[in-house]
């Protein structure tokens, strides 16, 4: 190999580099274009993918200002990407490995130099725009949406003391001359904090602030977005307690809440624009730009060709590594379902192969089976993160219309959904998490908190009738549960399933 001159050991080992970099991303790569149009995740990762490659070719279908290219930095990226890959690998977990497409895309915007050109954009802005096509909507929900709500009532509380008399507060449930008011998991802000985020990191890859004005304007962006989202709580809770302040329209329901949903994002956007204009600074160039020869630095001072081999060894090694992900559940634990409930004999319904696939993967188990005329499932993990959903995830994966309706504590703290199957039949499902430690909850996100400060076996009971049902029907439903599994609403499943 030594016979071949430097320039072309340098050109064969950019190719290497790059069939490399393909393997470490073609999984990443079907993962996430596989969420963009999975129902489930809900995603609009395509529309932010589409804005993304719009300003990518915004700037390079313009002239270079310099012809330098310093390929060490994306050599160290794909360095770090190759290690996250691994990660990704190793511990089964979807988005690491998708943080690599980051880091690649980071990578691309310096080799196509888009930061030195006429129309110039900040790749690591870019970058951080396409981090925006992971659903992260759904990670920010899971992991932290609790803390979110919390804030978000926390400041409602404050916000709604100083207006009326007769207002209580009670972690993320507010009560306004005994009415309810919950700051329930869609109210946690979390999707419009992320859209603003978004927004600025848009306005941040034209505009190229230094660090400190990106730290800076990042910091005024949250705060923003989550005294928007508190403001808008206040008006909603108002509207719901107040009716006739607002012409007696519904605030929950479509057109309004959206409507009063895209009106306070657009008041959280105004801070970011005014601080994207006093940091733009648009720089002109001459029209003549340098013809010079361009100078390009090795990626490695010696044997760049067999180094890339070794590179791409790795990448296979990595996409071959055995996956072990840590957060499994405990396995061989079953759920026994009452034989009988409220009178009627239970109808075993046996799991979809790719539910048993996935709990003899990664541990935890399920049971459904029907009661009449009503569904009922059980889900028991001791790893939560992992295997507990709102139902509207799997719903809509399976081609129901979902809407969410709110919570209801008359039995138990309980998120209400109505579906919509293709053929129009509708159906309430009801969804509550509970503890072996005696924790019950309405959402994923609190379940997930409290699971990460005291650990325990969590469960998730999900109850399905017909739509047109009753209250009281639906109640007398919750409790027959509830009497025949030995649940109380203070103590859940301590006695009957904890092991």
């Amino acid at each position: 190999m030594n016979s071949i001159p430097f320039k072309g050991k340098f050109f064969v080992s950019k190719v290497i580099f790059g069939v490399a970099a393909v393997i470490l991303a073609v999984d990443p790569v079907l993962w996430l274009v596989q969420t963009w149009s999975d129902p489930s995740y809900n995603s609009s990762g395509l529309i932010v993918f589409c804005v993304c490659v719009g300003l990518f070719l915004w700037s390079v279908t313009s002239d270079r200002t310099a012809n330098t290219v310093n390929l060490r930095l994306p050599f160290f990226l794909l360095s770090v990407s190759a290690l996250t890959r691994m990660v990704g690998q190793v511990l089964a977990v979807n988005v690491i490995g998708a943080i690599t497409l980051v880091l690649d895309v980071y990578a691309l915007g310096h080799l196509a130099a888009v930061g030195f050109r006429q129309r110039p954009i900040s790749p690591g802005w870019l970058a951080i725009c396409f981090a925006f096509t992971l659903p992260l909507e759904r990670i920010v929900q899971r992991t932290i949406g609790y803390g979110l709500q919390s804030v978000s009532a926390d400041g409602a509380c404050l916000l709604l003391g100083s207006i009326f008399d007769n207002v209580r507060c009670n972690g993320v449930r507010i009560l306004i001359d005994n009415q309810d008011v919950l700051v329930d998991l869609p109210c946690s802000g979390a999707r419009a904090l992320l859209l603003l985020l978004l927004f600025y990191a848009t306005c941040m890859t034209v505009c190229r602030p230094g660090t400190a004005k990106g730290i800076l304007g990042l910091v005024l962006t949250i705060i923003s977005g989550v005294l928007v989202n508190v403001i808008r709580i206040v008006v909603i809770a108002t509207g719901l307690v107040y009716p006739e302040l607002f012409m007696n329209i519904d605030v929950m329901e479509a057109p309004w809440h959206d409507l009063l949903g895209l009106v306070f994002l657009t008041i959280g956007c105004l801070p970011v624009i005014y601080w994207a204009s006093k940091v733009y600074s648009q720089k002109f160039f001459k029209n003549n730009t340098i013809k010079s020869k361009e100078i390009q630095k090795p990626l490695l001072k010696l044997n760049p060709l067999w180094k890339a081999c070794v590179f791409l060894v790795l990448a296979v090694t990595i996409i071959s590594l055995p996956r072990k992900p840590i957060d499994v559940a405990i396995p061989n634990i079953t759920v026994d379902l009452p034989s009988w409930i409220n009178g009627n004999i239970a109808n075993h319904v046996p799991l979809l192969s790719q539910e048993k696939a996935y709990f003899t993967q990664y541990g935890g188990a399920a049971a459904k089976a029907t009661y009449g005329d009503r569904g009922l499932l059980v889900v028991k993990t001791s790893a939560p993160l992992r295997h507990l959903h709102s139902p509207e995830e799997c719903l809509r994966g399976l081609g129901f219309s979902v809407q969410y309706k709110g919570v209801r504590h008359a039995t138990m703290p309980t998120a209400i959904y109505k579906a919509t199957a293709p053929d129009g039949a509708a159906y309430r499902v009801a969804v509550s998490f509970v503890s072996s430690k005696g924790h019950s909850t309405s959402n994923v996100s609190e379940a997930v908190w409290n699971w990460m400060q005291q650990g325990g076996i969590w469960y998730a009971l999900q109850r399905i009738s017909p739509w047109n049902l009753e209250d009281t029907e639906n109640n007398n439903w919750d409790n027959a549960i509830m009497a025949a599994m030995d649940i109380s609403s203070s103590s859940p499943f301590i006695q009957s399933i904890e092991f």
